[in-house]
């Protein structure tokens, strides 16, 4: 199990970023974390992959804890090899190398490479286009392409827990449902933990058991996908519609009116 307790995030030592956001992601679970643009969603995904220590940030309050060992002063490195291995938003690949080359330095983490072939195989069932693909050059492979590369790639390493940042930017709807299936696929046939950050709410309340509403650094609400479907603030301002069930318009969410009711 992944915990997070009370944690502050700051970069240079001076910009406080995140201000005391806990939350739990259990084993075997999918945990979605909501939130607009700048909101922290990002930076609670490196504080626990370690990615911010390549961004001068750092986690200055409070704890992260994995499997009950601390984990937030450890190197990116050694957190990947515990079991965390965070896909990048737009699954940024390794341009130069070929699909398959991505997928292989994704298995750079773990202590043996008996398994590379059959993990292989495991990947492109998942992900049939990415067999097609696996003597290209990932460069120039289309967005769709890259984030199902970035899972698979995540996959080669054995993972106990994925961070998924913001898996359906960019993507036409119908390759976002394929993507959330595969998820959800993924969860559910190698038991995979999942963290997913989206500003999906529809999408990552589909898949996820439990989610969480970052704004401004704070965690502001949190409860059960079912919870959060049919609470009014998140209808209003992640699923766009009224207390009538009108689809509202984004000139009608006044920014003012939710740190109002929610901060």
């Amino acid at each position: 199990m992944l915990k997070l307790n009370n944690i502050e995030v700051r970069y240079s030592s001076v910009i406080l970023v995140l201000k005391g956001v806990s939350l739990e992601v259990p084993d075997g679970s999918i945990i979605a974390m909501l939130g607009g643009n700048g909101a922290g969603k990002s930076t609670t995904l490196k504080a626990i992959s370690g990615l911010l220590k390549t961004e001068e940030g750092e986690v200055t309050e409070g704890g992260i804890e994995f499997n009950g060992e601390q984990i937030h002063k450890l190197n990116p490195e050694v957190i990947a090899r515990k079991g965390i291995i965070q896909v990048m938003e737009g699954g940024r690949s390794l341009e130069h190398l070929t699909v398959e080359e991505n997928l292989m330095a994704g298995a750079a983490v773990i202590p043996s490479r008996s398994t590379i072939k059959q993990d292989l195989e495991m990947v492109y069932g998942y992900f049939p286009k990415l067999k097609m693909l696996r003597k290209s050059t990932s460069g120039y492979i289309s967005g769709g392409e890259r984030q199902m590369l970035g899972i698979g790639r995540a996959l080669m390493a054995h993972p106990k827990l994925i961070l998924l940042d913001e898996p359906s930017l960019g993507l036409a709807p119908i390759l976002v449902n394929t993507i959330f299936e595969i998820i959800e696929r993924i969860n559910k046939d190698q038991k995979t933990s999942v963290l997913l950050v989206e500003q999906n709410a529809r999408a990552a309340l589909s898949v996820a058991s439990y989610g969480y509403v970052i704004e401004n650094g704070r965690v502001v609400l949190d409860g059960t996908a079912e919870q959060l479907r049919e609470n009014e603030d998140v209808k209003e301002f992640y699923l766009g519609m009224s207390a009538i069930g009108k689809r509202k318009s984004y000139r009608d969410i006044k920014h003012y009116k939710r740190r109002k009711r929610w901060l």
